[in-house]
């Protein structure tokens, strides 16, 4: 399995379902890092006073926020650190939407969910439930000290969760001003139906293997060339990664029982038979 950059659990009533948080995408353009001509090391952003033009340290700096043109509230880095939301390692759903319900324009960045540890019947179960009712589940999370508002959908035999953008971040549609040549428009019949017959020609299967971008391929082929000749530099880099705890599993069947308040899902009634039928052994699911 990939590598998962988070690790905890996804919550809804009283269940628990450890999961990992891996990445859904890949950044493949072409990265290119500045570099000093004469050492060949690697180049940062100085901190420049944009006033004197003179670098300022990195002890001298100081965080503030815009109140008014040319008027800044300064906070101290403890007094955002108290603004962060709290990590509580969970993906908290608070509800349940129709699919469809969720606009386009509020969708940010995909990410895959796997089961952790003992997570994955309770896992297919969310998964499976979600693909029944064509719902999607609305959850908060914290990543990176940032609380985000995020959707939970099926996709195919997994699970994606998909960081969402808070509706004040979306603009209205209404900023573009669209004119009514636009918004009712007098459309000829021959019009569309041109239209449409030219959508069908141009119409063709999904082939993500047959989209490449073209830029970053004359890019690696100018740099395997140039590497083939020997202009090569080495350039010291350092990496470093940490991991997270995840959550444990607790017992399904209990939980959901005392999520809905202790009421059970009704059994259907047995058909009478002239025998009786022997006991079925029964196995209870462990938990913590």
């Amino acid at each position: 399995m990939a590598r998962a950059i988070w690790k905890g659990a996804i919550s809804f009533g009283l269940v628990h379902i450890p999961v990992a948080l891996v990445s859904a995408t890949s950044s493949q353009g072409v990265d290119f890092d500045w570099l000093d001509s004469r050492s060949m090391d690697p180049v940062g952003y100085k901190r420049i006073n944009k006033v004197t033009g003179k670098e300022v340290t990195k002890e001298n700096i100081v965080k503030g926020v815009a109140y008014e043109k040319g008027r800044y509230v300064v906070l101290s880095e403890e007094e955002i650190r108290s603004a962060h939301p709290v990590s509580t390692q969970t993906i908290d759903i608070f509800s349940f939407v129709d699919a469809e319900q969720i606009p386009l324009q509020n969708i940010d960045t995909p990410y895959y969910l796997a089961p952790d540890k003992r997570g994955g019947k309770v896992y297919a179960l969310l998964r499976e439930t979600l693909s029944k009712t064509n719902k999607v589940a609305l959850a908060r999370v914290v990543l990176h000290t940032r609380q985000y508002l995020a959707a939970l959908m099926p996709l195919e035999s997994a699970l994606v969760l998909v960081k969402l953008r808070w509706p004040q971040e979306v603009r209205s549609l209404d900023e573009l001003a669209l004119g009514s040549e636009v918004t009712k428009p007098q459309l000829a019949k021959g019009e569309l139906d041109m239209a449409k017959r030219l959508v069908e020609d141009m119409t063709s299967e999904w082939s993500p293997e047959d989209y490449k971008d073209e830029f970053e391929d004359k890019i690696m082929a100018l740099v395997e060339k140039k590497a083939h000749e020997g202009k090569i530099e080495d350039v010291e880099t350092a990496t470093g990664e940490k991991e997270r705890k995840t959550a444990d599993v607790i017992d399904l069947t209990e939980l959901l029982k005392r999520s809905l308040g202790g009421k059970a899902p009704a059994k259907p009634k047995a058909k009478s038979t002239s025998k009786a039928a022997p006991a079925k052994k029964t196995r209870k699911a462990s938990g913590e």
